[in-house]
């Protein structure tokens, strides 16, 4: 049933339901009426025949049935009866002996009229409905002080009341039922009219759901309707952009997830997802050749790749990127399916949801057996090319004074003269060949140095105390900045104090008239820096890169191998120097260690 008819219908059960309750109510209203309308023409019909017989009493003459009289009460009742055809019978009783002194007593029921014949005295005037072979009639009872020693009966005949109730109701529902009618008919004309803008908008429904968002509806009223209408338009509209918005954010998304898959599927770096109980839920093909795993066999399994001595350390990663942390790539070692351990480079990454919780871990492995091959091969080359530099640099820091005793030599030679001069200068040259060896066994000597914890502090007040004597006699001054904070570090205390000597020996010689060195050391959370400042002369800045080549010296009596040597030493630590400098200035030199986390902390670093 459609919606037009439904509302029809409603309508007119509505109307109807009107009709019946307004007809009950004037059923009820006219049966009462009428009964009452009854009961007054019965109870004035009774005192009628009451002055009647009242009147008849009085008078002379007497009635005498037996004799035919028609000319008293006998006569009274049939004039009355002539005149109300619904009075079928009057019936006049004797107070006392409850006889029928005139008229007639032949309309009984079961029920007995003596009970309200001895009450009406009270009351004056009873009623009551009886029925007889299915008919309904009703009977009075009056009782007056005119006619003290009767009362007199009426029975009313009631089928009029109940033909004029039954014709009433007839009418009622010929008229309901074409006024049902009419009412259906006006009420689906007038709902058609009322919902006809609801087809143009079922309509436009139809064409959205259909994805057609092109025709808009043709607003025509301006009710509620109407404003529907607008509404459906303005949405049609709306969920147009939005639906090109969403193809081509699928389009994309489409285009960027075959990219990503293209990109995992044939990138060479081994890619596996795990979940946060360590599963695998997802590999790529390189983890496959990598590791030796297909991919059907790889998915279930618990960290296949990672050996058990490596596994605390995982856990150990994954709670620091449960907690927030990034982790830079960690080089460690692998298991492939047959057991050979290779060297890798792992990066691990967190999977979030759209809550931003942590669901599984992306895990990118790089094999580092080629790259680490390479650099080996880097190493080698580099030392050879380091051995080949020194190699030239002390056959021509060594050439130098063999040139100079060989001519001395060959002078003497032809001169067969033994002249001290040129012994003094000879054993000076042999003097600076034998320091450049030295110094060159210094840096080439193979040696295992043993680590402990020092205090920097106290490494470097070694230092100045022992160069305290030479820089007064420069005419320069140490003015020093420590920090309160401990300065723990692990090395080697006797090297390090090579580096503050060659550090602060170039500080002095830098300041032939004098001045001030600056030492400052400060704990910067994770290392230690250590910075000396002269007032010197200052290198020029074309001259700072090569500063630590080997035999590279802007003094005229150097070798060039200190800073090389101080180098060595201070990456040997783990540390860093950085070399600052202005001409006519100054020079900084900026040296940062690593400091300890613990007390205590000793090792054996071979070098």
């Amino acid at each position: 049933m459609s919606i037009k008819m439904k509302f029809s219908v409603l309508i007119t059960l509505i109307v109807v339901t009107f009709f019946i309750c307004h007809h009950l109510l004037s059923e009820y209203s006219m049966i009462r009426d009428m009964r009452e309308q009854a009961r007054r023409s019965m109870h004035d019909t009774s005192m009628h025949v009451a002055d009647s017989f009242s009147s008849y009493e009085n008078q002379s003459g007497t009635y005498s049935p037996e004799n035919g009289d028609r000319s008293g009460p006998e006569r009274i009742f049939d004039i009355v009866k002539s005149l109300n055809p619904n009075i079928k019978e009057i019936t006049v009783f004797e107070q006392d002996s409850l006889a029928v002194s005139y008229g007639a007593y032949t309309y009984l029921d079961s029920k007995s009229d003596t009970s309200i014949i001895a009450d009406v005295k009270n009351s004056g005037f009873a009623l009551r409905k009886m029925q007889i072979n299915g008919k309904n009639y009703y009977r009075s009872f009056y009782y007056s002080k005119q006619t003290s020693d009767y009362v007199i009966s009426v029975v009313y005949d009631g089928e009029e009341i109940k033909q004029r109730i039954s014709k009433k109701r007839s009418d009622t529902f010929i008229y309901t039922g074409v006024t049902m009618v009419l009412v259906l008919i006006i009420s689906y004309w007038l709902v058609g009219v009322m919902i006809r803008p609801l087809k143009d908008i079922l309509w436009k429904v139809n064409e959205v759901s259909s994805a057609r968002f092109q025709q808009p509806i043709r607003i025509k009223r301006k009710d509620e309707f109407g404003l529907l209408a607008l509404k459906v338009n303005a949405m049609s509209q709306n969920l147009s952009i939005y639906m090109n918005k969403l193809r081509r954010a699928f389009e994309e998304n489409r285009r960027m997830k075959e990219h990503l898959e293209s990109f995992i599927n044939h990138t060479s770096d081994a890619i596996h997802l795990n979940d946060l109980d360590g599963k695998i839920i997802q590999v790529n093909r390189a983890f496959e050749l990598l590791f030796g795993y297909e991919e059907e066999e790889a998915i279930g399994l618990i960290y296949p790749t990672l050996p058990e001595s490596h596994r605390s350390e995982m856990r150990n990663m994954l709670n620091q990127l449960l907690a927030g942390k990034a982790l830079p790539a960690q080089e460690t070692m692998c298991v492939t399916k047959s057991g050979e351990l290779i060297p890798v480079s792992v990066t691990i990454s967190p999977i979030r949801d759209a809550d931003g919780t942590i669901r599984a871990f992306a895990s990118i492995s790089r094999d580092m057996r080629s790259r680490n091959k390479m650099e080996e091969l880097l190493r080698r080359s580099e030392k050879l090319t380091t051995v080949g530099q020194l190699a030239a640099g002390v056959a021509h820091e060594i050439r130098n004074p063999l040139t100079t005793l060989r001519g001395f030599l060959q002078l003497q030679q032809e001169s067969k003269k033994l002249a001290l001069s040129h012994v003094a200068l000879m054993l000076s040259e042999l003097d600076r060949i034998n320091l450049i060896v030295g110094e060159f066994l210094i840096l080439a000597k193979p040696q295992a140095t043993r680590f402990v914890t020092k205090d920097i502090r106290d490494v470097l007040q070694d230092v100045i105390a022992l160069m305290n004597s030479e820089a007064l006699l420069h005419n320069i001054e140490f003015r020093i900045s420590l920090t309160e904070h401990p300065c723990l570090i692990s090395c080697e205390e006797n090297q390090l104090k090579q580096v503050f000597i060659n550090l602060l020996k170039n500080a002095i010689e830098a300041m032939p008239s004098g001045g001030e060195i600056h030492i400052q050391i400060t704990h910067k959370r994770e290392h230690i820096s250590i910075k000396i400042t002269d007032e010197g002369m200052g290198i020029p800045e074309d001259m700072i890169p090569k500063i630590g080549d080997p035999f590279f010296t802007g003094k005229e009596t150097g070798t060039g191998l200190g800073i090389m040597v101080s180098q060595r030493i201070i990456n040997s630590h783990r540390g860093t120097m950085d070399i600052k400098s202005q001409v006519s200035v100054g020079t900084t030199i900026h040296v940062m260690l690593p400091a300890l986390k613990e007390t205590a902390e000793n090792g054996i670093l071979e070098q």
